[in-house]
C-alpha cells in the first residue's frame, strides 16, 4: 500500500501528485472529462445508506454461485433470473427479481480487511485509517457540504434509523455538530416518536403511563406552537430541537400518516418500517440517512438467519425503489446496500460453527440504485466461487468519491482540517492510494 498521509495530515500533496492530476486524473479520468464532470449539476439530492452490520454474505444474496458446489452454496443452491437478462440473484429475493432496472450490483468491491471495526471505518468513511486522525463518516461529510451551501433544514441532515453504528465517530474530525442523529426505538412500535418515546422493555406500568402523558403534553403543546410563536428568544440549538419535536418536523417520522397497504407493503417489521420512514425523510429534505440493520456477523447459523433476513430484505428494498420511482423521487435519491465485507465463499460445516461463514474483505457486493446510477446493470466480477475479484476492482473511496459526484460534492474539495492542514472530501484527490476509479460506467 502506497503512502497515504498527504490525504489528511499537514504535508502537503507532492509536486509530482498535483502534475499527476493535471496530465491523468487520480480518478481515472482524462483532464478535459474531469472538468466536465466537475461542471455538471447535482443529479442527487439525497442518500438512503442501508448498512448491513457485521457483513453479509455475498453469495447468498447478489452474487449466486450456483455452480460451486455445496462446499460454497450450502442449502442455497439455486440462483433467481430477474427482468434484466443476464442479471441472477440469490433465490430469496423474487420480489428485488422484479426490480432489477432499477438497481445496478457492484459484484467486486474489496479493500482485503477482515477486521469489523476497521472495515466498516473504512466503507463508512471511503478512507483507510490514520492513527493521527479520525475521519469523518460520508453522511457527515454530506452534512457539513449541505450546510455550508446553506441548504440546512428544519430536520437534521445526517440520521442513522434508528441507533447509531457503534464501531466509530461518525462525525470523525468535523466535530460533533456533524454527528449523526439517532431517535432510537423501533418504527413498527406502533407507539414510535422521535427521542425514544416508546418504553423500555421492563418498564413498570407507572412509568409507561408517565410516557404516554408526556406524549400527550407534547402534541398539547405542538398544538398551542402552531398558534403562538414559541420559538422567539430560543437560541439557534433550542430552536431546532423545538421544531423537531413539536413542528412540522416531527410529522417526518410519524407512520401512523401512512396507509396501512403502504405499511403492509415494506413489511411490518423494523427494517421495513425504517425503509418507510426513509422515504418520508426523503420527502422532508433530508440528504443522509442510514439504516443500520445488524445481525449479519453469521459465523454460525449462516443458512437459517438467511432464510429469515432475506425476505425482509427482499420485500422492504423491492417496496423502497418501487415507492421511490413512483413518487419520482428514485432519481434523485441515491439508495445503497452493504456492510463493511462480505463472508467466506466456502461454507464452515466443522465444529463449532456447523454451516457458518466467516469475514471476508477479499471481494464482496454493493448494491446502488437511484440519483443519477443507472439500473439493470453488473459492475465487475467475482472468481467462479466468489473468492477474488475478477474484473474491475471497485474500491470504497471509488464507490464513495461518485456518490459524491452525483450529489454535487468535489471530491477534490477541502475539508476544514482541526490543525489547519490539507484534508480532502476524499482520499483519491491525493493520489496515494488504490483506485478503479469513478463509477463512470453507471453515472
Amino acid at each position: 500500500m502506497q503512502d497515504r498521509k498527504a490525504t489528511w495530515t499537514c504535508q502537503r500533496p507532492a509536486r509530482r501528485d498535483f502534475l499527476r492530476v493535471g496530465t491523468a486524473s487520480l480518478l481515472g479520468l482524462s483532464l478535459a472529462d474531469y472538468f466536465k464532470l466537475r461542471a455538471e449539476p447535482a443529479k442527487a439530492k439525497s442518500v438512503i445508506q442501508l448498512w448491513m452490520a457485521g457483513g453479509p454474505t455475498q453469495t447468498d444474496t447478489f452474487d449466486p454461485k450456483p455452480g460451486a458446489g455445496e462446499d460454497f452454496t450450502g442449502p442455497l443452491r439455486g440462483a433467481l433470473s430477474t427482468k434484466v437478462a443476464g442479471m441472477q440473484l440469490g433465490t430469496l429475493f423474487p420480489l428485488l427479481a422484479k426490480q432489477a432496472d432499477k438497481f445496478t450490483l457492484i459484484r467486486s468491491m474489496t479493500h482485503n480487511n477482515n477486521g469489523h471495526e476497521t472495515a466498516a471505518y473504512i466503507m463508512q468513511t471511503g478512507s483507510m485509517p490514520a492513527s493521527d486522525l479520525v475521519y469523518p463518516a460520508v453522511g457527515a461529510i454530506v452534512a457539513y457540504k449541505k450546510e455550508e451551501e446553506g441548504k440546512a433544514g428544519a430536520l437534521p441532515p445526517y440520521i442513522t434509523l434508528t441507533n447509531p453504528l457503534g464501531r466509530f465517530s461518525e462525525c470523525g474530525f468535523l466535530g460533533n455538530k456533524y454527528k449523526t442523529f439517532a431517535p432510537g426505538g423501533d418504527p413498527n412500535n406502533a407507539n414510535f416518536r422521535v427521542q425514544g418515546l416508546v418504553p423500555p422493555r421492563g418498564m413498570t406500568e407507572q412509568r409507561i403511563a408517565e410516557r404516554r402523558s408526556l406524549l400527550k403534553s407534547v402534541d398539547a403543546l405542538a398544538a398551542q406552537a402552531d398558534k403562538q410563536d414559541l420559538y422567539r428568544g430560543l437560541d439557534e440549538f433550542q430552536q431546532k430541537a423545538y421544531a423537531l419535536i413539536l413542528g412540522d418536523a416531527r410529522k417526518a417520522f410519524d407512520l401512523t400518516l401512512e396507509k396501512d397497504a403502504v405499511r403492509d407493503r415494506y413489511g411490518r417489521n423494523q427494517f421495513g418500517q425504517s425503509c418507510l420512514l426513509a422515504r418520508r425523510l426523503v420527502e422532508a429534505g433530508v440528504p443522509f440517512i442510514t439504516i443500520n440493520d445488524g445481525g449479519w456477523d453469521t459465523h454460525k447459523d449462516n443458512f437459517p438467519i438467511m432464510q429469515k433476513k432475506l425476505p425482509i430484505q427482499d420485500a422492504a428494498i423491492a417496496a423502497l425503489l418501487d415507492d421511490l420511482a413512483q413518487r419520482g423521487l428514485l432519481e434523485s435519491t441515491i439508495v445503497t446496500w452493504y456492510g463493511e465485507f462480505g463472508r467466506t465463499p466456502r461454507v464452515a460445516n466443522e465444529a463449532p460453527w456447523f454451516g457458518g461463514r466467516h469475514h471476508w474483505g477479499q471481494v464482496f457486493t454493493a448494491l446502488v440504485a437511484g440519483g443519477g446510477f443507472k439500473g439493470g446493470v453488473v459492475v465487475g466480477s467475482s472468481d467462479g466461487r466468489g473468492e477474488a475479484v475478477r474484473d474491475r476492482p471497485v474500491y470504497p473511496w471509488d464507490l464513495s468519491a461518485s456518490v459524491y459526484k452525483l450529489l454535487g460534492i468535489d471530491p477534490h474539495g477541502k475539508l476544514p482540517h482541526p490543525q489547519n492542514c490539507v484534508a480532502y472530501v476524499s482520499p483519491l484527490a491525493s493520489g496515494a492510494i488504490p483506485t478503479g476509479g469513478l463509477l463512470t460506467e453507471i453515472m
